[in-house]
């Protein structure tokens, strides 16, 4: 689902996610695969020896299908879970991937900036520079950055005294909406779960219908707010009780 209006160069969107709509498909997490299949690493084998030495290999290039949780090569997962709330068992599935905070821990402690905000409130990182410290995953609420060794800027310049491979996560399908497109997840959602829209709309949108459906939000002040937000109709708290952990 579009944006209801077209949307001023520069305006910070937001996501609303409907969880009262997901039957948990998996349409956004095949579409978000599809969509960024030319970006996933590509590692060199063997790898350099890490550094510092305590850090492990982080290689998912053999576990592509992963689809359960965050990996260098899904950046996107459905969280499920059997909740029962006011005496009614319920089955909820939650779109999971990066919040885009407003003020993104990940970006403004990245010693290489290669984290950063773009105005739109997209949080990305920038593959070409990032040296996989994994400072923005230590940082991250949720751990959403993931590493993948083997790739990227420090292979060229002294893999055995700095870095560790690349970070990857979702960035919003920034090239896509700077084309004047959507998310592919948006796009390939049956149930219209998802709608973006400059973020104070989104968070009046979030409140109504959390009154409408007696639900419950998460997103608008989680970690001074985010560029994603969540309406349940039951506590989100009852979400991650029922959960498995993991990362994301």
């Amino acid at each position: 689902m579009a944006a209801e209006k077209p949307v001023a160069q520069g305006t910070v969107l937001a996501t609303l996610f409907d969880l009262s709509k997901c039957i948990g498909c998996g349409a956004c997490v095949q579409a978000c695969r599809e969509a960024n299949a030319d970006r996933y690493p590509e590692p060199k084998k063997p790898y350099p020896t890490m550094y510092p030495g305590r850090v492990k290999v982080e290689d998912w290039s053999d576990k592509r299908d992963v689809d359960d949780r965050l990996t260098p090569y899904n950046w996107l997962f459905i969280q499920s879970a059997s909740v029962d709330y006011q005496g009614k068992a319920q089955d909820i599935h939650m779109p999971r991937r990066c919040m885009h905070c407003i003020k993104p821990p990940c970006a403004n402690l990245c010693p290489w900036g290669a984290a950063s905000k773009a105005q739109n409130g997209s949080v990305r990182i920038n593959t070409d520079i990032c040296l996989g410290g994994a400072k923005c995953k230590t940082v991250c609420p949720w751990s959403v950055p993931q590493r993948q060794t083997g790739v990227g800027l420090y292979l060229d310049l002294l893999p055995s005294l700095a870095g560790n491979g690349v970070m990857y996560k979702c960035d919003r399908c920034y090239d896509r909406m700077a084309a004047g497109g959507l998310p592919a997840c948006i796009e390939a959602c049956p149930n219209e779960v998802q709608s973006i829209g400059p973020r104070q709309e989104i968070v009046e949108k979030a409140h109504a219908l959390a009154k409408s459906i007696g639900g419950f939000i998460y997103g608008e002040t989680e970690n001074g707010g985010t560029g994603t937000i969540y309406v349940s109709p039951v506590p989100f708290e009852l979400i991650q009780a029922a959960s498995p952990p993991g990362p994301g």
